[in-house]
């Protein structure tokens, strides 16, 4: 019987080396738990980083999957498919935009969203206006487009030269982002709550300002919800917070439940930027997504729904921020994605945790980030809490 280190023995062997992987192999998991291949139990606290929203294996999920898998899996964007129509459907009339581009990642749908922005103006004659603003400490994804617009160095080193057209604000801070705009200024792209930064989220006022400043010199404003929205904050989108429309805005990670899907909402205006030929995915939009897509969405646009959400980030939020310990400076965050930083680095407590069956991820090598399932029960949630205080209990930081 394979163990975890004989299939890991194997993967270092034949695996690129683009990870840094914690030493277990997940072979099952079932609502907020999983399982690794020694037989181990763990509460998940990352779930695909922000990804299984309504946890492992989710009953109606894997119903609906096997329902669309007996039907029709695809058929490329050559023709219309059912599934792929009526989440579109579904997400622009929740989000008040105009129409849905669909793709298979975070990254795809930030890459969407680039090449709509220069191409919305270029068919206005406004070659001039390619550049966008972004944010330092920013994340939007691993192409060579979204590696230049994120605002963190170490994701950029080694791949030069980057491309042009991107520059870089400080984030919340609306100053910054004034200073950068000049004529060639198209866009300014902003993730409400930065993810892998630190889980900071905008201010009311800053993002105010944003949309304030975008309608004073005509530029689109691009929100990054690739690990924010999908109800991850209580609202079914992180701009509905701050009563703020943007006129693009992202999204994957949650919108499949662990399906890959990446999606790309605009405003009919913006969206007049792309005609036929002007970009493409083969999968993207394929019906076993969009299939799930649509079960998603009914499941996490529901008032109930949300309410839930944001009763157990605000009881999660409570339990960390209750605990003693002088290395615990703050809990920061919306919703279930919390983020709890630390005066030191972090990686050999999220070692302490998994070794005691809790899995925890970092966000930066300062900040513990919790992104549980949004439908975890608040028992699980008491469980994750206790294993957590016995791991600070033991860490030798």
């Amino acid at each position: 019987m394979d163990n975890n280190d004989d299939i890991i023995k194997q993967g270092l062997e034949q695996v690129m080396n683009t990870y840094s992987r914690f030493p277990m192999v997940i072979v099952e998991g079932r609502g907020a738990k999983v399982w690794d291949a020694n037989g181990k139990e763990y509460l998940d606290m990352v779930g695909g980083i922000a990804v299984c929203i309504l946890g492992h294996a989710n009953p109606y999920l894997n119903r609906v999957l096997k329902e669309q898998s007996e039907k029709l899996w695809h058929v490329s964007n050559l023709y219309w498919n059912k599934p792929q129509i009526e989440l579109a459907g579904k997400l622009v009339n929740a989000a008040n935009l105009g129409k849905a581009f669909f793709c298979n990642s975070g990254a795809e749908a930030n890459e969407a969203a680039i090449k709509l922005t220069r191409k919305y103006f270029y068919r206005q004659n406004m070659n001039n206006k390619t550049d966008i603003i972004v944010f330092k400490n920013s994340f939007h994804g691993r192409t060579m487009a979204t590696i230049t617009a994120t605002g963190q160095d170490k994701y950029q080193q080694g791949f030069a030269p980057l491309l042009p057209g991107f520059n870089y604000a400080e984030f919340n801070e609306l100053g910054s982002v004034e200073a950068l705009i000049n004529d060639k200024t198209a866009a300014i792209m902003v993730e409400p709550v930065q993810g892998e930064g630190g889980v900071l989220p905008s201010s009311a006022a800053f993002i105010e300002g944003l949309r304030k400043l975008c309608d004073e010199k005509g530029l689109l404003l691009i929100f990054d919800e690739v690990q924010c929205g999908v109800g991850r904050l209580g609202e079914c989108f992180a701009f509905q917070h701050y009563g703020v429309n943007p006129d693009i805005i992202t999204l994957a990670k949650g919108l499949g439940g662990g399906f890959p899907i990446g999606a790309m909402l605009a405003s009919n205006e913006a969206a007049k930027g792309f005609e036929p030929g002007d970009h493409a995915s083969t999968f993207g939009g394929n019906p076993l997504a969009c299939a799930l897509g649509n079960a998603i969405i009914e499941t996490v646009n529901n008032k109930d729904f949300l309410l839930q959400v944001k009763k157990k980030g605000d009881y999660l939020k409570g339990k960390l921020t209750g605990i003693d310990d002088a290395r615990i400076l703050n809990c920061r965050g919306m919703g279930l994605m919390l983020g709890l930083e630390m005066s030191c680095d972090n990686k050999s407590l999220i070692e302490l945790c998994r070794l005691k069956g809790l899995l925890l991820i970092g966000a930066g090598p300062m900040v513990v980030r919790w992104v549980p399932p949004l439908n975890i029960e608040t028992n699980e949630l008491d469980q994750a809490i206790e294993i957590f205080k016995q791991a600070l209990v033991e860490w030798k930081d």
